[in-house]
């Protein structure tokens, strides 16, 4: 909003072309959302108290759980109004990509407060069933990418020439006409609904230890930033996706704007959620953060290197399925109890212990997703 407002204001007043860098634009929406979220938690906090609105904990769980009931949970509400206000403010609102991405976050965002809402009420942790919040979660998510595949107006030509295509990460795309794995239209919109779904979902599932989950959000959050922005950039004259051999997406560079908002508003949650937790995000905040990570998966052209990416949510719902499946065909667990960060709690590793060393696993795995930009 303040681009679109200001910048056609520069021949008046020079100083306003930084707006036209969006590297400029991701550290003011990095830095808005972070002062929104540091500013406004206390007060968020000692309204979710005064409201009563508290952490239900499962009775099968952990025993070092109990003492966290009651504490304020849904506090993923504001680190979405902060990500989603910082966003509008300092993107270009015209990229269909940034609303479309900001839609599903806000939808999401519903759906988990839905969820929240009835665990807080009926004081039952099961909240929404698994069915209706999937059902839900794949409404939009192929009302998203229907309009993504079918859509025409907004979408940049650079987007519509490959939007059925897969970038294989350590393969190199030389040739723009060869994106090596085509889909069919439907078959596509079922796989990146199913990306983002399933992001959405594996969040959620890491979402048990105060920080858990926000960590490793964060640093993928700074990495699909960093390669949003490569995917639009040219120096010189010369396409640095190419020479990279990735694909050549200037509209999904405005998407780092996003990602810029998503980390400024992580940093200022992770203080008040740091372990002894102050406040919860809940499936409000969780939910809605991996669907907003499933879309920037889909929208960089990076299904396939999420997996790699974001591989500490993905064991964690893989933990979930291997665990129910086992029991199910043999009623046997293999592990101590799921999801896996819960395992480790029960062989009696401290807290703290495994949510730093998770993250140290989610940084190792950043590093190395940026690797593959030259690995090709």
């Amino acid at each position: 909003m303040i681009y679109a407002l200001l910048y056609p204001y520069t021949p008046y007043f020079t100083p306003l072309n930084v707006l036209r860098y969006v590297p400029f634009r991701v550290l003011a929406a990095t830095m808005t959302a972070m002062l929104l979220t540091f500013g406004m938690y206390p007060w968020f906090i000692r309204h979710l108290q005064k409201r009563q609105i508290g952490q239900v904990v499962r009775s099968d769980g952990p025993d070092t759980h109990l003492s966290k009931a009651g504490t304020p949970t849904m506090g993923g509400a504001l680190i979405l109004l902060a990500m989603i206000l910082s966003t509008i403010l300092w993107a270009d609102i015209s990229n269909f990509h940034v609303w479309l991405t900001t839609i599903v976050t806000s939808g999401y965002g519903l759906i988990g407060y839905i969820d929240d809402a009835r665990k807080i009420t009926r004081r039952d942790p099961g909240g929404l069933s698994a069915r209706s919040k999937l059902i839900l979660q794949y409404a939009i998510a192929l009302a998203v990418t229907s309009y993504l595949w079918l859509g025409e107006e907004g979408l940049g030509a650079d987007w519509k020439a490959i939007r059925n295509h897969l970038a294989l990460p350590f393969l190199a795309l030389r040739d723009p006409s060869n994106y090596f794995l085509v889909l069919s239209p439907y078959l596509y919109i079922l796989f990146a609904s199913t990306v983002i779904v399933a992001t959405s979902n594996c969040v959620n599932l890491t979402d048990g230890l105060d920080g858990l989950a926000i960590g490793p959000v964060m640093i993928n959050a700074g990495t699909y930033g960093i390669l949003s922005y490569i995917s639009g950039l040219v120096l010189f004259g010369e396409s640095i996706p190419r020479y990279l051999g990735i694909p050549h997406l200037p509209s999904a560079s405005e998407l780092s704007v996003y990602c810029g908002a998503m980390l400024g508003a992580g940093f200022g949650f992770l203080w008040f959620n740091t372990y002894p937790a102050q406040v919860f995000m809940g499936d409000v905040g969780a939910l809605a953060l991996g669907g907003g990570l499933g879309m920037l998966a889909v929208l960089t052209k990076n299904e396939i290197l999420s997996i790699l990416l974001g591989g500490i949510f993905v064991v964690e719902g893989v933990s979930v399925i291997v665990q129910v499946l086992s029991f199910k065909l043999f009623k046997k667990r293999v592990l101590l109890m799921a999801p896996i960060h819960h395992h480790f709690e029960k062989k009696g590793w401290p807290e703290p212990k495994i949510i730093v060393r998770f993250w140290i696993i989610s940084v190792m795995l950043a590093i190395a997703s940026l690797a593959t930009l030259k690995l090709r």
